[in-house]
C-alpha cells in the first residue's frame, strides 16, 4: 500500500523538490514545466521519463508541444500525492 502524504507535510517535503508546484486540487499534486532547444531533446526526454515510470510501475501526465514538456504526478489510488510521487520527481529531476 502506498501512503499518501498528509496536507501538515507537503511543505516540508516540497522542499526537497524546488523546482516543483504543489496543487491542492484532486487531492493533491505535483507540477513541473521544461522548456528545451527543440523537439528532439524534449522528446529524448519524455522518452527517458518513459522508461524510468514503467520500471517503477508509476506513470505521469503530461503534455508536449514542441520544445515544451508538462508533468503532473499523482497516485488515483491513493486520491492524492504520495510518496511514490516524490520519488519519481526526484528520480526524474536526477535524469
Amino acid at each position: 500500500m502506498v501512503q499518501k502524504i498528509s496536507p501538515e507535510d507537503i511543505d516540508g517535503l516540497m522542499a526537497v523538490l524546488p523546482q516543483w508546484r504543489y496543487q491542492p486540487e484532486r487531492g493533491g499534486s505535483i507540477v513541473r514545466d521544461w522548456v528545451f532547444i527543440d523537439f528532439n531533446e524534449a522528446f529524448g526526454f519524455m522518452t527517458r521519463v518513459a522508461l524510468l515510470a514503467e520500471q517503477l510501475n508509476h506513470h505521469p501526465e503530461w503534455s508536449n508541444v514542441y520544445n515544451r514538456v508538462s508533468m503532473t504526478l499523482t497516485t488515483h489510488d491513493e486520491g492524492g500525492l504520495s510518496y511514490r510521487d516524490l520519488d519519481l520527481a526526484q528520480r526524474i529531476d536526477n535524469l
